[in-house]
């Protein structure tokens, strides 16, 4: 385990920046700190999801599939809600699938389609990792309910300002 720094290295770059005249030293600082908090986050989500074999990117799947009006999605438009790469959803699916946490079905009316349904074990599975993820207060434990809103509220202008969605 890495101790922690005696010194915030963010606010010293933010130093250094302002040192150099370089202009933007918030944004930087900003940016930083986004990067930063995601590898936490992500650490810290992953850790709860380590005694189902899972990662916070095959949670994702399982999640989305179990917030489906059947538990059955197309692979195309997973891809296009998780903002993956179809690439990437498939070898998703394709550990899930090994995993017996889903398996992969023929559209009943679109040959061209292949759809991703969750088997019992992986309803049972979101279900219960759920559980651990929300134990370990999703990865973000120092925030209060209120910081964690005005992060997502800061957070979606960044978000809607890059087209991530329609506003």
């Amino acid at each position: 385990m890495v101790r922690p720094l005696p010194f915030d290295p963010i606010a010293e770059a933010g130093r250094q920046w302002d040192g150099q005249g370089w202009d933007e030293s918030a944004a930087m600082q900003a940016a930083t700190s986004i990067m930063r908090a995601q590898q936490i986050v992500l650490s810290r989500v992953d850790e709860a999801l380590r005694p189902w074999s899972l990662t916070f990117a095959r949670y994702e799947v399982l999640v989305l599939l179990h917030f489906s009006k059947q538990g059955v999605l197309p692979l195309g438009k997973m891809g296009d809600r998780l903002m993956l790469h179809q690439a990437s959803i498939t070898n998703l699916v394709d550990r899930l699938e090994q995993q017996g946490l889903l398996k992969r079905v023929p559209h009943p009316t679109d040959r061209r389609t292949t759809l991703a349904e969750l088997t019992a074990e992986g309803r049972a599975t979101v279900v219960d990792a759920t559980k651990a993820v929300v134990a370990a207060s999703v990865g973000v434990t120092e925030l209060t309910d209120r910081d964690s809103a005005d992060l997502n509220r800061i957070l979606r202008k960044l978000r809607a300002g890059a087209d991530d969605f329609d506003t």
